[in-house]
């Protein structure tokens, strides 16, 4: 059975939207990666989001 926190958080992250992906990639380049992301000041899923919406932008023509 889960507990309590892990029901919550759930909760909370379906409420908000926020989803789990999984993508295979090269192990050099997660870590050159999470190293930009670490330097910049940033997470990996917000500098993610940003180019995901960034690419959206560019193919719709926004």
């Amino acid at each position: 059975m889960p507990k309590a926190q892990t029901k919550a958080s759930e909760k909370y992250q379906k409420k908000v939207g926020l989803i789990s992906k999984s993508y295979k990639l090269k192990k050099e380049d997660v870590d050159a990666f999470a190293s930009a992301c670490e330097k910049a000041g940033t997470s990996q899923a917000a500098q993610i989001t940003k180019m995901m919406k960034d690419f959206i932008k560019e193919v719709e023509g926004i």
